[in-house]
């Protein structure tokens, strides 16, 4: 306990790799980590049965699955997470090469399962979503590109990962996914901030973000349905946000009771996009405070940590990781009490879902390795010797 308050302990060279490991590891991030994981099962418990029975399941049917899933999330973050930081931003750039080739071909080979985007692979025994993994693969990849930009006689870097963002953003709006799209905007601008972007660039950005949003509102029937019904002033309580608002609302501070909430019935997509407004109408407000708190955690923790750092790659790449993270967990969150469009979005490590879990899981185990505990790699000990 004592570490986890004051930091890790000193790592003597040629210790074992799981000693170290678990020297070096923010402990916090990782409990905050499988806090979420056991929030999921218990959520999913109380939200899988009823859609588990009108598919004439098992009333434990999904439950197994988010069990799996959970589990293999949880291995992918702690192998993720013995990695070094040359072998992140390698298999970063790797991953992003393959899942990006694979969103591109999903308009052939994917389906919709009648959700109308095209966004998954049907695998039999389960799907695949290639836009959850190619998120924390094009931020490694920014990163790696921003990085090599402040070298002497570098490339283009940050240029070169703004027209990759361009690239990735129009490919998602075409499935459509603007939730994803967002967010890889989202990331890159943290990123360019990060890497030392000039504010009047930063303005340019944003007048570019707003005409790419009203050229999607006037161009795609999808986006401005959900745009028109964020801005009406009635919420119809038959749509999934009429039932998830209500939902929140009779759910008050500590909730209905567990197994008496209703949302779970009446909502196709408790389990996945909504399950925050089943958190908050069977267990109240305040298991909705401990699931903010325990992103919070993970987010505001890192960024502490790699404020540390000299390395611009971990630096950059751990700040997009984080945001990333972050991110999508306030969109979803901020959908389900309408503060936001509906996304589509799920809630990392919480919702149901293979790719979101195992996605989730990669992400947080990348950003556990860059932020691992490193000898002379704090920019404290920089400044000191530069003050000498």
């Amino acid at each position: 306990m004592t570490e986890m308050v004051h930091g890790a302990l000193p790592v003597n060279r040629g210790e074992p790799v799981l000693p170290k490991w678990w020297r070096t590891i923010d402990r916090w991030t990782l409990v905050c980590a499988v806090g979420l994981l056991a929030v999921g099962l218990l959520l999913g418990l109380a939200a899988s049965p009823p859609l588990a029975q009108r598919n004439g399941l098992d009333a434990f049917y999904y439950v197994q699955k988010q069990a799996i899933f959970a589990a293999l999330g949880f291995m992918a973050m702690i192998l993720c997470s013995m990695l070094s930081t040359l072998q992140v931003r390698r298999i970063g750039v790797m991953a992003f090469g393959v899942t990006f080739v694979a969103l591109i071909l999903l308009p052939v080979f994917g389906t919709n399962f009648g959700k109308g985007a095209i966004r998954w692979y049907s695998l039999g025994f389960g799907s695949l979503q290639p836009s959850e993994f190619l998120k924390p693969a094009y931020v490694l990849l920014a990163a790696w590109l921003m990085a090599a930009s402040q070298e002497v006689n570098g490339p283009p870097g940050k240029f070169l990962s703004f027209c990759v963002a361009l690239i990735v953003i129009g490919v998602l709006a075409m499935q459509p996914d603007f939730g994803q799209a967002s967010l890889i905007v989202f990331s890159w601008g943290v990123m360019y901030f990060v890497a030392g972007a000039p504010l009047t660039l930063m303005v340019v950005v944003a007048a570019l973000v707003a005409a790419g949003g009203f050229a999607a509102y006037n161009s795609s029937d999808h986006f401005a349905r959900r745009i028109d019904g964020f801005l009406s002033t009635e919420i119809d309580p038959t749509t999934q946000i009429g039932y998830a608002a209500n939902a929140i609302r009779e759910g008050g501070v500590f909730g209905v009771g567990v197994g008496e909430g209703e949302v779970k019935v009446f909502l196709p997509d408790a389990h996945t996009d909504f399950i925050i407004a089943v958190a908050a109408e069977e267990y109240g407000l305040v298991l909705v405070l401990c699931i903010i708190a325990l992103y919070a955690t993970i987010t505001v923790r890192s960024l502490l940590r790699l404020l540390r750092e000299r390395d611009p790659f971990v630096r950059i790449a751990g700040t997009g990781l984080a945001a990333v993270l972050g991110m999508q967990a306030m969109i979803n969150m901020g959908v389900a009490v309408r503060l936001l469009p509906t996304k589509g979005m799920t809630l990392p490590f919480v919702s149901y879902g293979g790719s979101s879990a195992i996605a989730a899981g990669i992400t947080v185990g990348m950003l556990l390795a860059l932020t691992r505990t490193r000898p002379q790699g704090r920019m404290a000990d920089l400044l000191r010797r530069a003050a000498n």
